[in-house]
């Protein structure tokens, strides 16, 4: 068996699958339509919206299969992502690459399979609309043709799913997508008793930058800002832009005593900006910071209210 190779890019490729807010989210009938469709038209006993991460496939949507998900290493569909064109296997008994496969030896028994690749924002290839066979079979060019418009649909509802929660000046999470994911995130921290903590930034005197040099630099600085924290915080950290001249992170698994590290991470980026970028502003922030016990019910804006307080009476020396 042949495990799929990693994607170039993926740390960028799961973090904006991380962004959708989508992972381990209920079934929707838009998703679900498009998958009962594909089984449909191309007379397969089953169908698959999968999402792949870091260990796994998982279905948004499933027809035919009782499988909610299956580990990475063996999936068909972490080969399909590798490449722009539809991935086909006729027979997979007959593949080197998937003979010895266990979803081939055992339930479901794949014999034919072709997945579609979805892309997002950035070109990232997020997972597949993908149809299944227990029989060897093949594809022609009308249904090949056919499977990327379906794909394509299947695409159209994820950009929507962006436009909802990403911040469209910056390109990071907005206020409604950092709510779904850090309570989410929260949760997950609640059950496995491990700590988290969030900070709040606070731009300094991003009005004067607005009134001195304009806003189209006061966008630009916002942007220098998102880019940053896109640099400096770890792929399961989640960073979002609420608004205005404010952003926040959620750091998963640091507790208090790991905080003043990752702030020193934090501000010597921004004074290697400040060094070397040429840019006619500086960029400072205020901070502050709010810690969750875990052994307490998961509450993200109790969070977000201690580290504003925090955050605007450090930012009154500015």
């Amino acid at each position: 068996m042949q495990a799929p190779a990693i994607p170039e890019q993926e740390r960028q490729r799961l973090d904006g699958l991380r962004r959708l807010a989508i992972l381990d989210s209920t079934a929707e009938e838009r998703f679900d339509r498009i998958t009962r469709m594909a089984r449909n038209m191309f007379e397969v006993p089953i169908s698959l919206i999968s999402l792949v991460d870091e260990e796994r496939q998982w279905f948004k949507s499933r027809c035919g299969l009782d499988a909610q998900e299956t580990p990475r290493d063996i999936s068909f569909c972490g080969h399909a992502i590798l490449g722009e064109d539809i991935f086909v296997v006729e027979d997979a008994t007959r593949d080197p690459r998937f003979a010895d496969n266990p979803l081939v030896l055992g339930a479901p028994h794949i014999r034919f399979y072709a997945g579609a690749p979805l892309h997002i924002a950035g070109g990232y290839k997020v997972g597949t609309l993908c149809l299944i066979d227990r029989r060897p079979r093949q594809l022609d060019e009308r249904q090949r043709a056919l499977l990327m418009d379906l794909a394509g649909m299947v695409e159209h509802e994820l950009a929507a799913i962006q436009l909802a929660i990403l911040d469209e000046l910056t390109g990071i999470t907005n206020r409604r997508g950092f709510i779904m994911l850090g309570q989410k995130c929260l949760q997950l921290s609640h059950r496995q008793g491990r700590e988290a903590s969030l900070l709040f930034l606070d731009l300094n005197r991003f009005k004067e930058i607005n009134d001195t040099l304009g806003h189209e630099v006061g966008d630009d600085a916002l942007r220098q800002v998102a880019l940053l924290l896109s640099r400096v915080f770890r792929n399961a950290d989640i960073f979002a832009r609420l608004g205005g001249d404010e952003f926040v992170v959620l750091l998963p698994g640091i507790g208090a005593e790991l905080v003043p590290r990752v702030l020193a991470r934090f501000e010597k980026a921004l004074a290697t900006f400040n060094r070397e970028q040429g840019k006619p502003y500086q960029l400072l922030c205020s901070t502050g910071v709010a810690h969750y016990d875990p052994l307490l019910p998961p509450d993200l804006e109790l969070l977000l209210q201690q580290a504003d307080k925090q955050m605007y009476d450090r930012k009154k020396r500015y």
